[in-house]
């Protein structure tokens, strides 16, 4: 198995752990709720986390058009949480097919844009993105509890 191959598995496993959030939010509202202290809700963290793979996995490494709007994900307010479930459903079909069709060479090639201010592997970026993802993850997940008064919920694995 390449890192390609395992780097899509975790981003395919890790972006079906974002969409079964939506449906534990027992209240649908809640998503675009924030709490005293937390700038923004689990539905601009998801609007973030889209643009964000569709930016750097999609346009960037997989050539799909796409212009970003970032201020617009923090901005966002009230999107309904079907079209949410959509977005992440795409990006779920989208990231690990981009990632899993780069070879070795593209993997161990310095990463075609300069987010972070200077040049890395693409591999290397990309494990970074996947901890980005797995950080808002959390985030939004412990929103979750915090305004449904809900628990844990069973994850899916690889």
């Amino acid at each position: 198995m390449t890192i390609g191959d395992e780097l899509a598995a975790l981003f395919h496993r890790d972006l079906t752990r974002l969409a079964q959030q939506l449906p534990a939010f027992t209240d649908q509202s809640a998503v675009w709720q924030c709490v005293p202290g937390i700038g923004n809700s689990a539905g601009n963290l998801i609007l973030h986390l889209e643009g964000n793979l569709r930016e750097y996995v999609g346009r960037v490494l997989g050539g799909c058009p796409y212009s970003r709007a970032r201020d617009e994900e923090f901005a966002a307010f009230g999107i309904p949480v079907a079209d949410l479930a959509t977005r992440i459903e795409e990006m779920r079909r989208l990231v690990p097919a981009v990632i899993g069709r780069l070879s070795d060479e593209q993997m161990e090639a310095t990463f075609p844009d300069d987010p972070l201010g200077s040049p890395i592997p693409t591999r290397q970026f990309l494990i970074s993105l996947h901890g980005h993802l797995n950080y808002h993850l959390g985030q939004i997940d412990y929103l979750r509890r915090i305004l449904t008064r809900g628990t844990a919920i069973e994850y899916a694995q690889l």
